[in-house]
């Protein structure tokens, strides 16, 4: 099997979920063999549950859909904690978006979609920030 090279960022699994003009965009994402971390999962039950209210069983529905076509998930250990500590320092990142980009570079991927981090930004010479939006 080649490498996973893609790593999706909460939002680009909660846009494929609307019917918003990114749609389109984020379920081609979803198509193709891709990474994700466990907080993108919590994230997304979270998103969905207080801002799209969603009832639980369509949230929890979407999450086994969604981990039934992930190439790779991501589990949150101390490792990704302690990466995230230093990326957010040396690139200026939140926390969590450091701790996503963390275990999108622990998962060896080469491209981290996402509509929240600096469009281009390459981090530690491996992983492209590409928002798949603009």
């Amino acid at each position: 099997m080649p490498p996973v090279l893609d790593f999706l960022d909460t939002n680009v699994l909660l846009y494929a979920l609307t019917a918003e003009e990114q749609a389109e965009k984020a379920q081609s994402l979803l198509a193709q063999p891709f990474a994700i971390s466990a907080q993108a999962l919590n994230e997304f039950a979270n998103v969905g549950r207080k801002k799209l209210r969603m009832p639980w069983e369509d949230i929890h529905e979407a999450i086994e859909a969604i981990v039934a076509v992930a190439a790779i998930i991501v589990p949150v250990n101390e490792k990704i904690t302690l990466t995230g500590l230093r990326l957010a320092q040396r690139y200026q990142l939140s926390f969590y978006d450091a701790t996503m980009v963390a275990a999108a570079i622990e998962a060896g991927c080469e491209r981290f979609y996402s509509e929240d981090l600096h469009n281009g930004l390459v981090v530690e010479k491996q992983l492209m920030i590409i928002n798949p939006f603009v």
